[in-house]
């Protein structure tokens, strides 16, 4: 695979968009040609989950983990994917190897769909899938990865847990929203929101951790639990022992040796700044480094990953169907 093709155009309604491919109707399409009803639920009440999995050098990290939660929050939500997983597999590989990506964010959604008497039950609706493969993109940039991410730790709590299940992966995202400005208006970067307690919860797209006298602490309430925080946790026990899910508070946060965040979209990541206060170590601190050496390392791992050209194609899927 190649890098990819440049930006794809409309240029009858003046947008752009990233190169790439996505799978909508049963059918594989441009990114500037993937469409859905103004009706879907998904677009009208966010009822929808998804998940995103990358691809990093033509493999795929932990594909099985993604499409477990993935299928796991669609059976909360009380909605049917109209295949199996097999497929599911060979949709996504096909998307990369059509948006000719070696370096990818795959991303694949269910929504309730649309009801086709624009009813308001939700059991008349036909759920709609879709997937799409673009360009890897990461939540710090190139310089945040050097200097560290500079945090504003917002007084917008987290939706709660007793309201909206968080191990379901949402687009409820408009108190994250609300955060970001805030953060923006205090001159940061980025932001986590805290949980109905005051501690942290997590930040639009990512976990927290803060690394204390070498005990390492991420949130456990309120909180998506996260395949990179997974991975992270994972490798944490191999590098030192225990790492702890527990209530953090934002003392302990500011007070922290090393603060650093977790997402699919750029792994491990290093915090410089949290409310213009540096952590003690200088970002990305030295466990911080370590951590994210061995999470790329598992990137080449096959028990970790999985390349794009390794799955079945659609058509070996029909033929074994």
């Amino acid at each position: 695979m190649a890098d990819g093709p440049g930006p794809q155009l409309r240029p009858e309604a003046g947008l752009t968009f990233p190169p790439g491919c996505a799978y909508i109707g049963s059918q594989f399409v441009p990114m500037s040609e993937a469409r859905i009803s103004v009706l879907d639920w998904g677009f009208l009440r966010s009822d929808a989950t998804y998940d995103v999995v990358h691809v990093w050098k033509g493999r795929f990290f932990r594909l099985d983990v993604h499409i477990e939660r993935f299928l796991n929050g669609i059976a909360k939500l009380r909605m049917e994917l109209p295949f199996g997983p097999e497929r599911l597999q060979a949709i996504l590989a096909e998307c990369v190897r059509r948006a000719e990506l070696n370096d990818a964010y795959v991303e694949m959604i269910l929504t309730r769909g649309t009801s086709p008497t624009f009813s308001r039950d939700p059991r008349d609706a036909i759920n709609t899938f879709i997937a799409f493969a673009i360009p890897f993109g990461s939540v710090a940039n190139a310089d945040q990865m050097t200097r560290g991410v500079n945090l504003h730790v917002s007084s917008i709590p987290r939706i709660g847990p007793d309201s909206v299940d968080p191990t379901v992966k949402n687009y409820h995202w408009l108190d994250l929203v609300a955060g970001l400005y805030e953060a923006y208006d205090a001159g940061a970067e980025n932001v986590p929101l805290v949980d109905g307690d005051g501690n942290l919860a997590e930040g639009p797209g990512f976990n927290v951790f803060a690394v204390n006298d070498d005990q390492v602490t991420t949130p456990d309430r309120g909180v998506l639990e996260g395949v990179t925080r997974r991975t992270a946790l994972e490798l944490l026990a191999e590098l030192q022992g225990e790492a702890k899910t527990a209530p953090l508070s934002i003392a302990a946060l500011k007070a922290a040796d090393e603060v650093f965040i977790t997402s699919t979209a750029g792994g491990v990541m290093p915090v410089g700044r949290i409310d213009g206060v540096a952590p003690s170590a200088d970002a990305p601190g030295p466990l911080t480094q370590r951590l994210t050496e061995r999470y790329w390392a598992k990137h080449t791992d096959p028990a970790w990953s999985v390349g794009v050209d390794d799955l079945p194609t659609l058509d070996d899927w029909r033929r074994d169907d």
